[in-house]
């Protein structure tokens, strides 16, 4: 009793509380809705079920209690009426629970809309890449690029979003609790998953891995953004410009959206395929395009500071022991030019759209890498300190990372060597991070 009451009276302090940030029990998509309406059933049938057989188990051991020394209560073999009813009964309750669970699964399991939006998921230890396959952008080169981010997922609002998940590696399982899923990335196999959010409004919600996949999955999480369509647009257009700081923005013949019908419709086999269209020409906005006399490229949209939810916001403590001075002020120019010159390797893993040494693929996208609120897979915020800290030392703020450790003198827990003085000094890393701040 002793251990039992302080349990009970922290689930009891736990059901007081009126937010529940990561809830299942939501309806702002059809996925949740027919999800929850599922749950109802089975609930409350299972409470009835579970009343009715503890109260007949009640009566049983009060009505047939032994009452003294020489009572013994008469055994009984076979009852046909209770064997039929005992049989029917449960019979008759499955009945209820199949017909609306077999209707559930059919209707997530249908294919989605032919105007879907089209979103590609790809799991990695331990990122999130998310690539729409309808975006995309013709350089002047005849290269055509898609609209590629990192744990960072916008959706417009109203309309529905067809999911293909991949994995690079090892199972992950992708989940954003309040709009619906959950559903596993499984190698050599391609899953789907689509709903609608239409009920959400601009709205910013957190996604998690739900299926353990190393060292890191408690820290592979990302953010889901839901805005209005025009919004959604002038996000689109902005992502498929070049990063403009220090580069001479070439000429691109067209940004492009393909019609909803095309790219991975196509492909899905739970969507009929169709015959292309003409790509429809994306109008960017002017926030899109513009850049300072200094050549620091303007953000488009991106979802406001001041609107996200306290839940979404990351307050994962810095591992002890790290270290940046925060009194350097770096230079942007001059850390283009060091990662461009090789320093840290940086090009060897990451993308930088418009500089023309930046094509890795290995690690995530960077290309408007300052527009997003998050680093490391969404475990800290974006700003100077965490990416600081980031760039000097990634293994020791998130354990068994790819990323390198770069800063001097810094010892990698994974090799369990000490990088040398050729390492990034914290003068190097201020510039490198005032580099990748102008990228918004």
């Amino acid at each position: 009793l002793a251990a039992a009451l302080p349990a009970a009276l922290a689930l009891l302090m736990a059901a007081c509380s009126t937010r529940y940030p990561n809830s299942v029990f939501t309806h702002y998509t059809e996925f949740n809705r027919d999800i929850g309406y599922l749950f109802q059933i089975l609930i409350w049938l299972g409470t009835f079920v579970f009343i009715f057989v503890e109260a007949i188990l009640l009566y049983t051991i009060w009505r047939y209690r032994r009452r003294g020394e020489n009572d013994r209560p008469e055994h009984v073999h076979g009852n046909t009426t209770l064997e039929i009813l005992w049989t029917a009964i449960p019979a008759l309750i499955l009945a209820f629970i199949a017909v609306p669970t077999v209707r559930t699964i059919f209707r997530t399991q249908d294919k989605a809309k032919a105007d879907a939006l089209q979103v590609e998921v790809v799991g990695h230890q331990w990122w999130w890449e998310f690539r729409y396959p309808q975006y995309t952008k013709t350089r002047a080169s005849g290269q055509v690029d898609t609209l590629v981010t990192a744990n960072e997922l916008y959706l417009p609002v109203g309309r529905t979003v067809n999911f293909t998940l991949r994995t690079q590696d090892v199972l992950h399982s992708f989940w954003i609790p309040q709009l619906g899923g959950k559903r596993d990335l499984i190698a050599n196999h391609v899953n789907y998953l689509w709903f609608t959010p239409d009920s959400t409004g601009e709205q910013a919600w957190n996604g998690f891995c739900a299926e353990y996949c190393g060292a890191s999955h408690a820290n592979m999480r990302f953010k889901t953004f839901t805005v209005m369509p025009a919004n959604f647009a002038a996000w689109t257009a902005h992502q498929l410009s070049v990063a403009a700081f220090g580069v001479p923005a070439a000429p691109d013949r067209a940004a492009t959206a393909a019609p909803a019908t095309t790219g991975l419709a196509t492909a899905n086999p739970a969507t009929k395929p169709d015959v292309p269209r003409p790509p429809v020409p994306v109008a960017p906005s002017a926030a899109a395009s513009d850049t300072t006399a200094a050549g620091v490229q303007l953000a488009g949209f991106v979802f406001p500071h001041d609107k996200l939810p306290s839940h979404v916001i990351p307050s994962t403590p810095i591992p002890a022991g790290m270290s940046f001075n925060e009194s350097l002020v770096g230079d942007a120019e001059r850390g283009r030019a060091a990662i461009s010159g090789g320093v840290g390797a940086c090009m060897g893993c990451h993308t930088i759209a418009g500089n023309p040494v930046m094509v890795g693929k290995i690690g995530p996208n960077l290309t408007h890498v300052a527009s997003r609120t998050t680093i490391a897979g969404g475990i800290y915020p974006n700003d100077r300190k965490h990416l600081s800290l980031w760039v000097k030392n990634a293994r020791w703020m998130k354990p068994g990372v790819l990323m390198p450790t770069l800063g001097a003198f810094q010892r990698d827990p994974v090799t369990k060597q000490t990088v040398p003085q050729t390492g990034l000094t914290d003068q190097q890393i201020a510039d490198i991070v005032a580099y990748l701040q102008a990228l918004k």
